[in-house]
């Protein structure tokens, strides 16, 4: 799976590209300054960069140039500086693309595959790829899931929970959080949507097998995790 790393010292701005990128099927990694980012590149492969360019201590800028040194990935800028001379500059120090907040998510997405693309990291027509946790199947292109090879037929958010449970399981996730990433951050259903369709997806996975329902598990007081890494 492609790994993206976001650098920005705004917490909602890395939590806010976290929900577009998960949805778009990346995993993510998430850094608020330099020195962060320069640890998880030192520790993990990372497929592409997303950094801001106004931070604290070091700027996106210095920063991108100490990522040059370090390893070849390639680098959007992605910032609110909009001014002619910071583009010019981001793109001749090594990045890759310069973004100016605001901006769409399919905006976004759209600029990450053209970079992917351009250095080989994805094919111009991506071939199915599938999530396997467990018996568990996941064909992300077709959005079917299937345990054991047979089919398993969910709503759109039945799928979507189950899609961000897979992508990172072990993390919590609160039904807040849940409600942000699946329904929207304005959504007025409340907390009693995400149990209700936690059940009824757990329900759909126990007709097939028993085992597969257990993998999604409640963090009494908190939320819900996925706990099947293999």
């Amino acid at each position: 799976m492609t790994t993206i790393l976001i650098v920005d010292d705004e917490e909602n701005m890395r939590q806010l590209i976290d929900v577009i990128l998960t949805k778009s099927g990346f995993e993510t990694i998430q850094a608020s300054n330099g020195a962060e980012a320069y640890f998880i590149l030192s520790q993990q492969q990372v497929d592409l960069v997303l950094l801001d360019v106004m931070m604290p201590g070091e700027d996106g800028f210095a920063v991108c140039e100490a990522m040059q040194a370090m390893a070849k990935v390639p680098i959007i800028f992605l910032t609110a500086r909009d001014a002619n001379e910071d583009k010019v500059k981001g793109l001749m120090i090594g990045g890759d693309d310069y973004i100016v907040k605001p901006f769409t998510a399919d905006e976004l997405v759209a600029r990450i595959f053209a970079v992917l693309r351009r250095v080989g990291t994805v094919s111009e027509q991506p071939s199915i790829q599938y999530l396997h946790r467990g018996i568990l199947k996941m064909d992300e292109i077709s959005r079917k899931v299937y345990i054991e090879q047979e089919p398993v037929l969910l709503t759109l958010k039945e799928f979507e929970l189950l899609h961000l449970f897979m992508l990172k399981p072990g993390i919590v996730y609160t039904r807040e959080q849940l409600l942000e990433r699946i329904w929207d951050i304005d959504y007025a259903g409340g907390a009693r949507t995400v149990d209700t369709h936690i059940k009824t997806l757990r329900l759909k996975l126990s007709k097939k097998s028993k085992e597969a329902s257990e993998y999604i598990q409640t963090v009494w007081g908190v939320g819900y995790r996925f706990e099947h890494t293999t």
